[in-house]
């Protein structure tokens, strides 16, 4: 192609990698032909070049029109009276990588200086600009909305280990980018691979149904989903306290720690594990029975005495406890007169307490955690399967993508369950790190769904600090993060700022685009205006997944993600023929808290 052809403009001003270009008087239209192919010339987000001897210097577009009106020039002209520049148009680039031959590197090795020209990018430039992808190491996700005959590529690499955010408001296609990425890996077909998506809106469950394996309370076995076990003795000892309510001053909150400890030194030796005594705490995950713990404490605070002081002498019961069934000791009524039988005055005065501790355990909402299958140990602390168990059958799955659907959680202790979670899975290949299955020999990429839900700024949730320690120190042990959220706002800042790529869809709100614009690179940062008026599915993506920065039309998955909005003229046009056997089925699902379909 002849190079006056794609000859543009010239540079008037360098300043770093930002350059302002004055366009040519000669330029006939906004929209010329080339080889019956038409091109834009200024559009926000697209590229231009500079060549260089052998090289290539390519810009993005980062300003158009007055605003990219170099400032000496705007001083020159001390009346403003910009009218004879009527027929001139002005550019402000950014610099964001070099070509050499037929390779493209992110990063300019030389500068240019004024007077050199600037030209169109080509298909050919573009080609070789998205091209060169590894192909074992890069997925394809969509492709360059400008030009739809390019596929859109990412480092999968980079992807995962130097963490990345998809960013986008509801209805911006955020959901199907996620799915989009994680079927374009497990396409791939990698022998090892491993991917563990948190989801607490069950979004995934029928996108990914052939390459996952779903955990979810009250598992529904026909779709071959699994029960969602989180044993409660793998919980640290601070969340664990969290669930029940009722105060404990500092004093009987030591106590009831020690008790804990002394539980799990002795279900130690009962599953033979292999641990020194003294180093056990209230946080080591070691099973043991909290319903015999609460049966004990429970008993002792219940006991009378036919003499004062004297538990040798206790009297008589009234009724036979069980710790199995959770039904206390009652013995005889300690006197009013202050006579035979006498209160234990050695008791704590946590009955309040332990009876919230027993609710909790009655309770079906909290199965999953109290009664966790063969996780749920004994009275005397055994259990059939231990933590080596449930991390194999999260993270040892032949299918490539685990799924833990967390929509039957209660949300009073989303954050305790999510960040204990991530806590087990971490501290598992941290400590495995050097083996076959820890983290460095077969990494792990953990998406993080609806992010902001358990990943609020400023607490100091486990949630938080579990994913703050992942995002600061993950990659060293091959864990990588995907922060999925539409209020990147509410985030962690400290966490999006270790996100090496940046996935952002539509986003409306003013507040999150500023966000946002913190976690780009300073010339890239007009870009962000141009949220708004993307389409639903495009995103731009920077960082180091991708070359160059692009802006991406992302392919529609053909099982849409649950979370995709009805169509609602579509199904308020529908005759329902709902009768009063529909409700006592809702009523029905609500009460067992089961989700199906009418029989």
């Amino acid at each position: 192609m002849n190079n006056r052809q794609t000859e543009v403009g010239e540079i008037i001003s360098v300043s770093g990698n930002t350059i302002s270009v004055q366009l040519f008087d000669t330029i006939k239209s906004n929209m010329p032909v080339i080889n019956g192919i038409v091109y834009r010339i200024g559009q926000i987000g697209s590229f231009l070049k500079v060549p260089l001897g052998y090289a290539n210097l390519y810009g993005i577009v980062t300003q158009i029109g007055a605003a990219a009106i170099p400032e000496r020039l705007k001083i020159e002209e001390e009346n403003l009276d910009f009218s004879k520049w009527d027929n001139r148009q002005f550019l402000t680039i950014a610099l964001i990588g070099e070509q050499i031959g037929r390779k493209f590197e992110r990063g300019v090795f030389q500068s240019p200086t004024t007077g050199d020209k600037v030209h169109l990018v080509t298909i050919e430039d573009l080609n070789i600009i998205y091209g060169g992808y590894n192909e074992t190491n890069s997925i394809d996700v969509g492709n360059i909305s400008i030009s739809e005959s390019l596929n859109a590529k990412i480092d999968l690499n980079k992807l995962v280990s130097r963490h990345c955010a998809i960013l986008g408001s509801t209805g911006s296609g955020k959901s199907n980018a996620v799915g989009v990425l994680l079927k374009a890996i497990a396409d791939k077909g990698f022998k090892s691979s491993r991917i563990l998506v948190i989801d607490p809106h069950g979004e995934y469950n029928s996108v990914l149904k052939f390459q996952s394996t779903v955990y979810k309370i009250r598992a529904d076995i026909g779709k071959g989903e699994k029960e969602l076990n989180v044993p409660f003795w793998a919980l640290p000892f601070n969340e664990l306290m969290s669930i029940f309510t009722g105060n404990l001053t500092d004093q009987n909150r030591e106590y009831f720690r020690t008790k804990l400890v002394e539980a799990k030194i002795k279900a130690a030796k009962e599953n033979d594990i292999q641990i020194e005594e003294e180093l056990i705490t209230q946080d080591t995950p070691i099973p043991f029975s909290i319903k015999q713990l609460w049966f004990e404490l429970d008993d002792f605070e219940r006991q009378t005495y036919k003499e004062r002081s004297k538990p040798e002498t206790i009297t008589d019961k009234l009724q036979e406890g069980n710790a199995d069934d959770l039904v206390s000791n009652i013995y005889q009524p300690a006197a009013a007169g202050g006579g035979s039988p006498f209160l234990n005055n050695q008791a704590k005065g946590i009955l309040g307490f332990l009876d919230s501790i027993r609710l909790k355990l009655k309770d079906s909402t909290y199965s999953f955690l109290f009664a966790p299958g063969d996780y749920a140990p004994n009275l005397d602390g055994k259990v059939q399967k231990d933590l080596s168990d449930l991390l194999f059958e999260w993270l040892g799955s032949d299918k490539p993508i685990t799924i833990l659907d967390l929509s039957g959680i209660p949300n009073e202790i989303m954050i305790s369950v999510s960040g204990t979670l991530l806590k087990i899975i971490y501290d598992a290949l941290f400590w495995g790190q050097d083996l076959p299955n820890g983290g460095k020999e077969q990494p792990l990429l953990i998406v993080l769904e609806e992010a902001h839900n358990y990943l609020k700024a400023g607490e100091k949730s486990i949630s938080s600090r579990t994913v703050q320690t992942i995002a600061k120190e993950g990659r060293k042990y091959g864990v990588g993060l995907a922060l999925v959220t539409q209020r990147p706002s509410e985030l962690d800042e400290t966490v999006l700022s270790q996100c090496g790529t940046i996935i952002a869809l539509r986003m409306n709100n003013a507040k999150d685009r500023n966000y946002i614009r913190g976690a780009i690179q300073d010339e890239l940062q007009t870009m962000v205006d141009l949220l708004p008026s993307l389409r639903t599915g495009e995103g731009i993506v920077s960082g180091e997944g991708v070359r160059i920065p692009s802006r991406i039309q992302f392919y529609k998955l053909a099982d849409a993600p649950k979370g995709s909005d009805p169509n609602v003229s579509e199904k308020w046009s529908e005759d329902k023929n709902i009768t009063i056997d529909t409700y006592k089925q809702l009523l029905e699902n609500w009460r067992n808290q089961k989700i199906k379909n009418k029989h």
